[in-house]
């Protein structure tokens, strides 16, 4: 296969890539096209491969999802074991991504603002199951009717089709960690051996 073919593939197959990663951060076409200044149906049309992208398109569609040009592309594994931390700000929320795969379950730093002014919370529903664990400062999570704070140390899991809000439960930031499988994987838990005391008869 010659270099123009390989170039061809690799551009060939960014159209599903911004797609994922468009779909992963929740964003809409109209939200993406604000931060890059790419119309709307030019994003549309990358997006389903009817047009290949340029470096300028490239360049702020890679920055706008917090990847590198290489993970747009797919550009082979340097060795590099590595994750290159590129964080997501949003709506007061910091986010880490710990994972470089495209799929599965994905993990994530979030870092939260002092929620100086504590807002109504707006829950969510979405496709996928979530795993949270606190490291610092009071979580307070919003899951259908149940409203509770979480303190360092504590984790939960549930499925994101519940309706819920997370964010900071006071006037502190809270970090956490969160895992999250868009088409419902759970974290696994190892559970504990048998005794052999349960064995004797």
């Amino acid at each position: 296969m010659d270099m123009d073919s390989e170039i061809g593939d690799a551009l060939d197959a960014v159209g599903p890539r911004l797609k994922a990663l468009r779909k992963e951060r929740e964003t809409t076409l109209a939200e993406l096209s604000a931060a890059t200044g790419i119309s709307v149906s030019t994003l549309s049309r990358l997006e389903s491969g009817g047009r290949r992208p340029t470096l300028e398109q490239l360049l702020p569609l890679a920055r706008a999802h917090g990847v590198t040009l290489d993970e747009l592309v797919d550009a082979p594994p340097t060795g590099d074991p590595r994750v290159h931390l590129r964080p997501v700000v949003r709506n007061g929320m910091t986010m880490l991504p710990l994972t470089r795969r495209p799929g599965g379950i994905q993990a994530y730093k979030l870092v939260f603002q002092a929620n100086s002014k504590r807002r109504e919370p707006d829950l969510k529903t979405h496709e996928g199951y979530e795993w949270l664990y606190v490291l610092n400062g009071q979580l307070r999570v919003v899951l259908g009717e149940h409203d509770f704070v979480m303190s360092p140390g504590e984790a939960a899991e549930f499925d994101t089709r519940v309706p819920h809000w997370f964010g900071s439960a006071n006037a502190e930031p809270v970090e956490i960690l969160s895992l999250f499988g868009r088409q419902g994987e759970r974290a696994h838990l190892r559970a504990r051996p048998k005794t052999k005391s349960a064995d004797r008869g």
